[in-house]
């Protein structure tokens, strides 16, 4: 009865996970083709890609956590029918992630010119504050998507996000070849070509994604609040009260993997490129489960709202053995394709031979990582935001980074071993993330 009770827990995780996790990987994979054509231009380039890509990350996840506090709220509230909560859930995220994206934008604008004091290559630096601060503002549309996107997501809704995610794709990819190269008629800009096809792709992503919210007949009774007169101070803090603890965890974890890449540009610029190329990868894969975290989030929250403790628990530990069985496989096809993939990159060997060394380290930490972005995910839709935190801060900057940094400069392991202190740092937040969820379901379940 079990097994068919998981097997259940299963499908219905997959039926919301697939197309979140498309939809997260088109976000990925925006920064991934960014690379893939900058790498023709030249191997500086690509550092200053991956020196950008690495701070704007921090910035973005930051944005992002905020949003992710909505999902949960109106799963919650979707698992009671309280749609006028829902209804005004969608107001004020709305609002709060507009503000936000907005001055995510200028606080990142008016810091850039402070790359300068990271003790990069003169050359790098140059090519990556103008290439930033074109990525800090496609904050703005960027946020606007998430705001319709968490709310679609919180009521089930994942499939709609996924097609536009690939339009804005597809879109980003063309754009990059007609303005990096200057094809048909465009002018040629190089790297920042890259910049705004970025920035207009986001664009056309966040104007879809309202379009849909703001027509669909499904969603015509969540509208009827959308007016600045039920602007609400209480939905507003409940959304930042939830968000900000997670935006402080993604920031503790990609806050790592930035200050990694710097590091990493202490050893040369051959050194950061390999990174961008390694991280690139890894990338894709840590966003694809966290499709599975999303799936998670939905699933617990909704039945935490419902009080069925035994199914929310069922479907959280569904989910981390959908993340482990995925992230395995990654893992095998970085170790058959560790050669093969940084060629795709660059044509520099002596980038490419790094670059595949650290491929092998990233398949080593795929599980590690499918298991605690899962567990963040459970553990959101638990609304159990801070203590996360809390481990995050620990496994990255009191594990991860010392002991990369110990293994990678003074034992002369150079950029393997900042790696290896990431591979460190994760499994030390994947067996405690798993834990915390035992513990907090386990204790619903007994109540």
């Amino acid at each position: 009865m079990q097994i068919n009770t998981y097997k259940e827990h299963f499908s219905k995780n997959f039926s919301l996970a697939y197309p979140v996790v498309l939809s997260q990987l088109g976000h990925i994979m925006v920064s991934v083709f960014d690379s893939l054509m900058v790498g023709q231009i030249g191997t500086v380039q690509l550092a200053a890609a991956s020196l950008a890509g690495s701070i704007f990350m921090i910035v973005m996840v930051f944005g992002m956590g905020v949003s992710f506090s909505i999902t949960p709220l109106i799963a919650a509230a979707e698992g009671r029918k309280n749609y006028t909560r829902i209804s005004l859930l969608l107001l004020n995220g709305l609002i709060s992630n507009l503000i936000l994206g907005v001055l995510l934008f200028i606080v990142g604008y008016f810091l850039s010119p402070y790359i300068t004091h990271l003790t990069q290559p003169e050359e790098v630096v140059a090519l990556a504050i103008p290439f930033i601060n074109v990525l800090f503002l496609s904050m703005v549309p960027l946020m606007l998507f998430q705001a319709f996107k968490q709310f679609a997501e919180g009521l089930s809704f994942t499939k709609q996000s996924m097609y536009i995610t690939i339009v804005a794709n597809t879109l980003n990819i063309i754009l990059n070849y007609l303005l990096i190269w200057g094809k048909l008629g465009f002018p040629e800009m190089g790297m920042m070509g890259a910049a705004w096809a970025t920035l207009i792709s986001r664009i056309v992503m966040a104007l879809m994604m309202a379009g849909w919210v703001m027509y669909a007949k499904r969603f015509e009774i969540f509208r009827h609040f959308l007016k600045l007169r039920h602007l609400s101070f209480i939905h507003m803090y409940r959304i930042f009260k939830l968000g900000l603890p997670i935006s402080g965890q993604m920031i503790f974890e990609m806050g790592a993997f930035s200050f990694s890449a710097i590091m990493i540009g202490w050893l040369g610029t051959k050194q950061l490129a390999a990174h961008q190329i390694a991280i690139n990868v890894a990338s894709v894969t840590y966003m694809m489960a966290s499709g599975i975290a999303a799936a998670a989030t939905i699933r617990v929250g909704n039945q935490k709202g419902l009080g069925n403790y035994r199914s929310m628990q069922m479907a959280g530990n569904s989910s981390f053995a959908m993340g482990v069985l995925f992230m395995l496989a990654s893992g095998l096809l970085m170790i058959a394709g560790n050669k093969l993939i940084p060629m795709l990159y660059i044509d520099d060997p002596e980038v490419i031979q790094i670059a595949s060394t650290l491929l092998i380290i990233a398949a080593l930490f795929q599980i590690s990582d499918g298991v605690q972005v899962v567990g963040l995910g459970a553990l959101r839709g638990l609304e159990d935001v801070r203590v996360p935190g809390v481990i995050s801060l620990i496994a990255y900057w009191v594990i991860g980074l010392p002991v990369g940094y110990v293994l990678g400069f003074k034992l002369g392991f150079g950029v393997n071993g900042v790696w290896l202190g990431l591979l460190a740092g994760l499994s030390v937040a994947a067996l405690l993330l798993f834990l915390r969820f035992k513990k907090l379901s386990n204790q619903l379940v007994t109540t």
